[in-house]
């Protein structure tokens, strides 16, 4: 079955994709509207100077560049391979969207088309022209690869993360933007929080979602490694992860007991409820517990937050 589109879609920002003659039969990939523009017999002859319109139009490859503020770094070569084959015997489906610079063309969307197109030895590309500040654009881009389900996990965090820092937007409304739950981009987020090694183990799939939030719950980076080399070498699972994540907090229990502060848990369970309860919860939470008995902080930061938290707990501030 396949995924619902998000819940704002790039019809909502774009004002819908004009229907394009002579369609060919359905894309392998899947999109929101699919329209296929088989490739030229002859190139046509281009126009002067970018302009905006909803027609579309023929541009050469050579015109176009990619967009700095693309949340997508990593492209498969095998994949582009693929789709550069499909593109030679149907050619491009769904035109790429751009916004004029100059006499060129910055990529919005499509960048993987036009990186297939460029290997199918095409000339030039159909493009629809959108006028978009930066802040459009990375929202266009983040929402058109969510929906395609092609960015890794931390792609997706550091396109969240430049929507809060480059464009002062809350985790809320960016959410709001890309069609995902507040809980949802918060636990991106975090992820960022992991040195960049361990990043890109995420990147590469040595280490799932699952595992980096486990890991999470050490707070030294070089406890984090170990955990991670751990996790990699001997093919742990999660739970496996959670009970060697609570080891190595009991030995940082050890080690404090002459006077630093007491490991934050040393129940492998407690840990994983604590995970479950930041993640319902969207924010920074610390559960302590201790034979029946214990204590849970719930933090937030601002009073808007406050509100969503107490919603989210069924609980009527008025």
């Amino acid at each position: 079955m396949s995924k619902p589109a998000l819940g704002r879609g790039l019809g909502a920002l774009l004002g819908g994709t004009p229907v394009i003659s002579n369609p060919a039969p359905a894309a392998p990939f899947p999109t929101t509207a699919i329209h296929v523009v088989p490739p030229p017999a002859a190139p046509p002859t281009l126009m002067p100077s970018p302009a905006v319109g909803d027609h579309v139009r023929r541009v050469a490859v050579t015109q176009i560049r990619p967009c700095a503020l693309q949340p997508r770094k990593d492209f498969s070569t095998e994949s582009l391979r693929e789709l550069a084959d499909s593109i030679r015997e149907q050619g491009i489906v769904q035109p790429l969207i751009v916004r004029a610079q100059g006499n060129n063309f910055e990529l919005i969307a499509g960048e993987r088309r036009w990186r297939a197109a460029q290997l199918a030895g095409l000339t030039e590309v159909p493009v629809l022209v959108r006028e978009a500040d930066d802040r459009a654009v990375l929202e266009m881009a983040l929402i058109e690869n969510l929906q395609r389900e092609n960015l890794n996990a931390i792609e997706e965090a550091l396109g969240y993360a430049q929507l809060v820092s480059q464009f002062q937007l809350t985790q809320e409304l960016v959410a709001t933007k890309v069609g995902k739950s507040r809980a949802v981009v918060a636990n991106a987020v975090r992820l960022l929080k992991l040195p960049a090694d361990l990043q890109g183990f995420i990147r590469d799939g040595r280490l799932s979602v699952g595992h980096a939030k486990v890991i999470l719950g050490l707070t030294e980076e070089a406890q984090q490694r170990v955990a991670a080399e751990r996790v990699i070498k001997e093919a742990l699972n999660v739970r496996q992860t959670e009970g060697l994540v609570a080891k190595l907090q009991t030995r940082d229990g050890a080690r404090a007991r002459n006077g630093a502060k007491t490991p934050r848990t040393t129940d492998a369970h407690v840990a994983s409820l604590e995970n479950k309860i930041r993640e319902r919860l969207g924010t920074k939470v610390h559960l302590r517990y201790a034979q029946g008995k214990g204590s849970l902080d719930v933090s937030f930061y601002s009073d808007a937050e406050l509100e969503r938290i107490l919603q989210i707990l069924g609980i009527n501030a008025e």
